[in-house]
């Protein structure tokens, strides 16, 4: 989002270097070490840290909880640590798995109480920002998906890929949530940093919707035969990590103080096709 700025030096950290960046602009290094990360810090003393990494693998957290904790909460610690030296202001990536999805959508007041390892790690990450003493932002968001150069597949490619192999895909019906295309959250970055918008903001589609009907529309727009697509209800994957159900988040405080207007489905769907079929 900042490449383009020419009034932004911009540094990458990462874990791995899947030659996105270039060389200048990126170092590899092992945030959960607080040696390295302070070290990477006090070399670009930056005003401005963005947090997008975590442990994402829901189901692996249940039987990886000590790198999931790394991942998820001692990195963020250690960012912390060195942003409060520093003077760096943070904004973090967190989570619609912070509530239970008993009775969402959810507003950014609503009681979190995670059902999952994950969503315990995440909130866990966010309390250790609360008591930080550093300036930050946590923008919380769910089931991303766009093209992410040389990233893994999000939900959408994965549709479309499946079901033109021929693969069924098994698609539950009660997972609700308002999907967020990534360049909606790209941009609610770059809002709250230019407002300087700090505490907890939630960022998401305009749509409410469960799985199914979402593959629905992907089918629709992608021209796919639904036939290849089976409805489920989320006990039958019998899945390590339970899932929060009926979630989503509302927008309505970011839309309001720092102008957060996300796509609709079917923009962002017409726009993924028509970069794919380039």
């Amino acid at each position: 989002i900042f490449q383009s700025r020419p009034d932004i030096e911009l540094m990458l950290g990462s874990a791995t270097d899947r030659g996105l960046f270039p060389a200048d602009q990126f170092v590899k290094t092992d945030a959960t070490r607080a040696d390295e990360v302070k070290k990477l810090v006090a070399s670009f003393r930056p005003d401005l840290i963005i947090n997008c990494s975590a442990f994402t693998n829901v189901d692996l957290c249940e039987s990886e909880r000590q790198n999931a904790w790394m991942a998820n909460v001692r990195v963020v610690e250690n960012l912390s640590d060195a942003a409060r030296v520093f003077d760096s202001y943070v904004i973090h990536i967190s989570t619609d798995y912070v509530f239970d999805g008993l009775r969402g959508p959810y507003y950014e007041t609503d009681k979190t109480n995670p059902v999952s390892y994950y969503g315990r790690t995440k909130l866990a990450s966010e309390n250790a920002l609360r008591i930080s003493g550093v300036p930050f932002t946590i923008l919380r968001t769910n089931v991303l998906y766009g093209l992410f150069p040389g990233g893994k597949l999000d939900f959408v490619r994965w549709v479309v890929n499946s079901i033109r192999k021929g693969d069924t895909i098994r698609i539950v019906t009660d997972q609700i949530n308002n999907p967020t295309f990534v360049d909606d959250l790209v941009a609610a970055i770059e809002l709250v940093y230019i407002n300087r918008k700090q505490g907890v903001y939630h960022t998401g589609g305009m749509e409410f919707l469960n799985r199914y009907d979402f593959t629905l529309r992907i089918a629709q727009v992608f021209n796919l035969d639904t036939s290849f697509i089976q409805a489920i209800k989320t006990e039958d994957l019998k899945q390590p990590a339970k899932r929060p159900l009926k979630s989503g988040l509302y927008t309505i405080k970011a839309q309001s103080e720092f102008g957060y207007r996300p796509h609709t489905l079917d923009d962002t769907l017409h726009l993924m096709k028509k970069i794919l079929e380039l």
